[in-house]
């Protein structure tokens, strides 16, 4: 049986570049979030289970260093002659030094005088110094949290010492995402108690042994452990990046890209460097660093003092437009922007403010239901609950075909104009079902929702994955974009996997198929091979669209912190950026492959689009953090432009080459946009700067870092 890896999501394409260096394959189960080794051990012990019930497991922490490879293997093989008499065999590391950094073992009785192998009269804590010099004297060992069991045995203790962690993590499994070699576990791992293998099974179960062995180990875990296990110069100083250290010795130095670090008369300390925080402590302290990381998540952080002029611009930006949606936005297209006499929503009202009847599309009728519900749900006090019933009674009485999907045009007295069912208008049916179960909780959306996604797989599943649209183009990224903010939705209130395992097919297509491979950039139209469409129409890049995939991967890496989707994010947005007209100060409708400006004029939605990725990125890329508020700015600038008509509430479409306004009625399918990025921007008002700590946790995330004592994961062989 190959290796199983544990670990985060974030780590999986470090993970997949390392088993290729060194040409291992592996079974990679990756967690939605950390819970700690007990539910990482569960979820191995399971899957190996399914494969080879009798198989003895050789579980191993990620971070630990052991350089007498040949003393190691020898170790293992005695455990395993242990483990086969039907124990839990730790490995037990004799000190050559007292140390308060681990926690240790009294070994008992001999249990097999060939292999060493003895009973454990006791775990014990991390000591102080004085108590860590007793153990020593008394033959105690350190834990290396390193052992091996048959993986029968171990399941057996998790089921009577932990049977908590059996069944979510079971479940994880089953609904999880398969990925070639990898395993996504489902969103239901984040269920289990958040507790280490040892506290769960370890501590408490009459089956374990110890295997006292001898060989240089260390625990990587703080940076005393870095600086031990690392190439040291004259000095014993531990160097990366640019430093300069005069009358320094005994210190570990790490300088960011970028960041110049200088020292002078220091010793034993650690000096950490990133570009937005610093870490001093000495190295006999380093096992503190967990505290202040646990101070700083019960405060708030900001640096002293800083309030910029771009923060209070924000501010004031978010409160305008907060109160342009709440006081004049929502109240008028609920008081006129619905018609109370024949059901469900004008496509369009006047720039006096006034209904301009005519056909109806259903994708309107949805958005505006997903508008009010998300209203409630944001805590807006008009009446959003008779808005949602009366366009849902509408949109069921007017759009439902025969075959259960829904038709796109009815006229104005709801009679059908067009029997076409498109796939864009499926996707707002879900989106707008789930954000009504979210404020209503009746779980009647959720069997909907899930049967119309049945008939969208039985009737538009294309052979290579996706989904194919109505009409002359059917293989477009643009309805796969808002089926994955549908399923995003239902991934926060749903109960069904189908919800994430539709979200992850369709980022898995965007990162592999809409995006360009070359370039970065996400094109619109596509053969049934989801290559580039031949000809002029296959060369549509569109701005918009770039900012909204952006939000919509960033959201996906927030749940389940795929650094691909974030990497894609990041450049989605700045080729965003690259159809942003300088004069105009917005975002132009589409550019060409070449990224050169194929349609000047400029619509109301892309600034939208532009708004919310570039607030979602100021919070995920730390590092970018100023560039992203500036782009906000700019876009919450130039979408209140928009919102300058003669009646508030209503707004302008289309802004020409020229700088001139086409002169029509407010399109009411741009609300849903509007809304989305003013709550976006209140969002992120509410959270305000993240703190130290989460600044550092995204950024270990998206650069697939592994944080001092906080290892990937755990490796796991079986069979051996």
């Amino acid at each position: 049986m190959d290796p199983v890896i544990v670990a985060g999501v974030a780590h999986e394409v470090l993970i997949a570049e390392q088993l290729e260096e060194i040409g291992q394959a592996a079974t990679v189960l990756l967690e939605p979030e950390p819970r700690d080794s007990g539910p990482a051990i569960t979820a191995a012990m399971l899957h190996i289970a399914e494969r080879d019930p009798h198989a003895i497991a050789v579980v191993l922490a990620s971070d630990h260093h052991i350089p007498a490879v040949g003393a190691f293997q020898d170790a293992i093989l005695r455990a395993v002659d242990v483990a086969g008499q039907g124990r839990l065999v730790v490995l037990g590391v004799k000190p050559d030094a007292p140390s308060s950094a681990y926690g240790y073992i009294r070994p008992g009785k001999l249990i097999d005088a060939q292999t060493g192998g003895r009973e454990v009269d006791r775990f014990v804590e991390k000591p102080d110094r004085a108590t860590a010099e007793r153990y020593l004297e008394e033959g105690c060992l350190w834990n290396s949290g390193n052992f091996v069991a048959p993986v029968s045995l171990l399941i057996d203790e998790l089921k009577l010492h932990a049977p908590e962690l059996i069944s979510p993590v079971s479940l994880a499994l089953a609904e999880g995402v398969r990925m070639g070699a990898a395993r996504r576990l489902a969103a239901r791992f984040s269920e289990t108690p958040k507790i280490s293998f040892d506290y769960a099974v370890m501590e408490k179960t009459s089956r374990a042994a110890v295997l006292p062995v001898d060989f240089t180990w260390s625990d990587l875990g703080a940076w005393d452990a870095v600086w031990a296990a690392g190439d040291r110069n004259l000095e014993a100083n531990s160097v990366k990046g640019s430093a300069l250290l005069i009358d320094t010795a005994g210190a570990v130095v790490r300088a960011a890209d970028g960041m110049m670090v200088s020292t002078v008369g220091i010793k034993n300390l650690a000096v950490i460097v990133e570009r937005d925080a610093v870490l001093v402590c000495a190295l006999d302290s380093a096992q503190s660093v967990k505290t202040v990381v646990e101070r700083i998540n019960e405060r708030s952080w900001a640096p002293a003092g800083e309030t910029s002029s771009l923060t209070r611009d924000l501010q004031e930006l978010s409160h305008r437009l907060d109160d342009w949606l709440d006081v004049s936005a929502l109240p008028l297209w609920w008081s006129l922007g619905a018609d109370h006499s024949r059901g469900g929503f004008h496509e369009h009202l006047s720039l006096a403010g006034r209904p301009v009847d005519g056909v109806r599309r259903a994708r309107v009728q949805m958005r505006q239901v997903y508008v009010y519900a998300a209203a409630g749900a944001a805590g807006w006090g008009g009446p959003w609950r008779q808005a949602v019933d009366h366009g849902l009674d509408y949109f069921e009485r007017c759009y439902r075909r025969s075959d259960g999907l829904f038709r796109t045009v009815v006229d104005a007295s709801g009679a059908p104009v067009d029997e076409t069912a498109m796939l864009y208008d499926q996707a707002f049916a879900l989106l707008a079902w789930a954000t009504a179960a979210q404020v209503t909780r009746s779980p009647a959306f959720e069997n909907k929702a899930c049967e119309l996604l049945e008939r969208i797989k039985d009737q538009r599943r294309c052979s290579l994955g996706g989904f194919a649209e109505a009409g002359e183009s059917s293989h477009q990224s643009n309805p796969h974009m808002h089926l994955l903010e549908a399923a995003l939705a239902w991934m926060a209130v749903g109960r069904s996997p189908c919800w994430e395992a539709l979200a992850q097919e369709i980022v898995n297509l965007a990162l592999s198929r809409f995006i360009d491979a070359d370039r970065g950039y996400l094109r619109e139209h596509f053969d049934a091979a989801w290559r580039p469409a031949a000809g002029d129409f296959g060369r549509i890049v569109e701005p918009g669209h770039q900012f909204e995939w952006s939000w919509l991967l960033g959201r996906w890496f927030k749940l389940t912190s795929d650094r691909a989707a974030l990497e894609a994010a990041r450049v989605l947005f700045k080729h965003g950026v690259a159809g942003v007209d300088p004069r105009r100060g917005v975002a132009v409708d589409s550019l060409n492959d070449d990224l050169e400006i194929r349609n000047p004029q400029a619509r109301l939605w892309p600034q939208t689009e532009r708004l919310k990725a570039a607030l979602l990125l100021a919070e995920l890329d730390p590092l970018q953090r100023r560039f992203y508020e500036a782009e906000a700015a700019a876009a919450a600038r130039s979408l209140l432009n928009y919102l300058q008509a003669p009646v508030l509430g209503v707004w302008r479409d289309k802004l020409s080459a020229d700088g001139s306004w086409k002169d029509e009625p407010a399109p009411a399918s741009s609300l849903y946009h509007i809304a989305c990025a003013i709550w976006e921007f209140r969002r992120r008002q509410e959270v305000g700067r993240s703190d130290l700590a989460a600044d550092v946790a995204v950024m270990a995330a998206a650069r697939g870092f592994i944080g001092a004592g906080q290892p990937a994961g755990s490796f796991l062989e079986g069979g051996v």
